[in-house]
């Protein structure tokens, strides 16, 4: 038996003796994994010291090491994040549309866990414990194969929830980290129909394109995050630049961050000074189409590549379009259906917006950065599906877990 099939064998034993526990038993393991997150932060910060100083030899670039950096801000906020994973309602086990039909049955749905999910993943150790925290707390157990470049740190994480489940009723095997290796270990991870029910990856385009294109379980997916922000004719011109400066330079290197800006033609000359001034002071480089940049000078011509390119820093391709028609246009054209704004104040665009545009969340007045799992109520995402089966954007515990149809009678028969 290969290393990565005796791991997955393991998850599936525990994942059977983890789906019948209560939910006191999962947040008490739960809480005992926050506790040793801060209890062993040196243990863990050594770890990623080793992991950064081996990404900047090998010339990682600077998003890259931004995701993986695990600081004391990062780490609090991962813990924090598994106590609230702890107060969120128990999915499994909750009932929906029981009815009692003709034959006398009472018949509805019930929530089960998934029950083995596999985690392939870049950069992010902070991922080894969201993932591990929602899989646990809905039921499932998790096989985590991270990066290279997070090794020593996924695997200090790793050790750290095993011996912590360990001490609960929850099996330590419930959380098992792959080694990084080569993709060699990926595909056989892929491939292991009888073991794993479920793969998410996460990462850059090409790493999800491989775990799609070579798994033979079940994916959920998005290959990436190419935002939009519509400016509509007569919007707030602050309100304009708070959102475009939000969703650009918070965090440029986040799946949520802005790409691309489009402002209506009819309120260009209006709108677009107050908002490039804002980002330029932010240091942001524009790339902008010919209207644009006789708009705005300091702006850089864009090019076709331009428009449905995700950067991940801080770069903003800008582009005039004629109407909102347009707008919704280029959005089909050039999205990668993860989130789409419009900041407007013409309730019949709004509701065109929300209607019209296919992502997986669609904002009015509202940052791109709040389509996140935390932002939205969920907790720790465990990441943002694009591909709508089984779930369509952030992913939370119910979304790791599947439903059931239980029929309750008193000896019925069908005739």
């Amino acid at each position: 038996m290969s290393n990565v099939r005796e791991l997955a064998a393991r998850a599936k034993h525990a994942s059977r003796k983890l789906a019948t526990l209560d939910r006191k038993a999962k947040d008490t393991a739960l809480a005992a994994v926050a506790a040793a997150l801060r209890q062993n932060k040196e243990r863990i910060f050594a770890a990623n010291r080793a992991d950064l100083e081996a990404a900047r030899a090998a010339g990682v670039p600077a998003p890259m090491l931004d995701r993986l950096r695990m600081d004391e801000k990062v780490l609090e906020s991962t813990a924090q994040g598994v106590e609230y994973i702890v107060g969120l309602p128990d999915p499994v086990g909750s009932r929906s549309g029981m009815q009692r039909l003709p034959s006398g049955v009472l018949a509805g749905r019930e929530r089960v866990p998934l029950g083995v999910i596999a985690m392939v993943y870049e950069a992010r150790p902070n991922v080894t414990v969201d993932a591990a925290a929602l899989c646990l707390k809905s039921g499932n157990a998790v096989l985590l194969r991270g990066g290279k470049e997070a090794q020593h740190t996924n695997q200090a994480l790793g050790e750290l929830l095993q011996a912590a489940l360990s001490s609960t009723a929850v099996p330590g095997d419930a959380v098992e980290i792959v080694p990084a290796g080569d993709r060699e270990g990926i595909r056989e991870l892929l491939s292991l129909t009888d073991l794993v029910d479920l793969a998410i990856p996460r990462g850059g385009e090409g790493l999800i394109r491989f775990v799609a294109e070579n798994a033979r379980v079940p994916v959920i997916k998005h290959y990436k995050g190419v935002c939009h922000l519509f400016l509509d004719a007569g919007c707030d011109a602050g309100m304009a630049a708070r959102l475009a400066v939000n969703g650009k330079v918070q965090r440029p290197s986040a799946c949520n961050a802005l790409e691309c800006l489009l402002v209506h033609a009819a309120d260009a000359t209006r709108l677009l000074p107050p908002v490039a001034a804002a980002l330029l002071a932010q240091g942001t480089e524009l790339r902008g189409c010919t209207r644009t940049r006789e708009i705005v000078k300091e702006a850089k011509a864009a090019s076709d590549e331009d428009w449905g390119r995700e950067y991940l820093a801080n770069v903003l391709a800008v582009r005039v379009v004629e109407d909102l028609d347009a707008a919704l246009e280029h959005v089909a054209r050039y999205g990668s259906n993860h989130t789409e704004a419009i900041c407007t104040e013409n309730y019949r665009h709004a509701q065109r917006w929300l209607r019209e545009v296919d992502a997986s969340c669609v904002l009015v007045n509202a940052s791109t950065r709040f389509n996140d799992g935390g932002q939205l109520g969920l907790g720790a995402e465990i990441g943002i599906s694009t591909s709508k089966l089984h779930a369509y954007g952030p992913m939370g515990l119910d979304s790791l877990t599947t439903e059931k149809w239980v029929v309750l009678g008193e000896g019925q028969i069908r005739g």
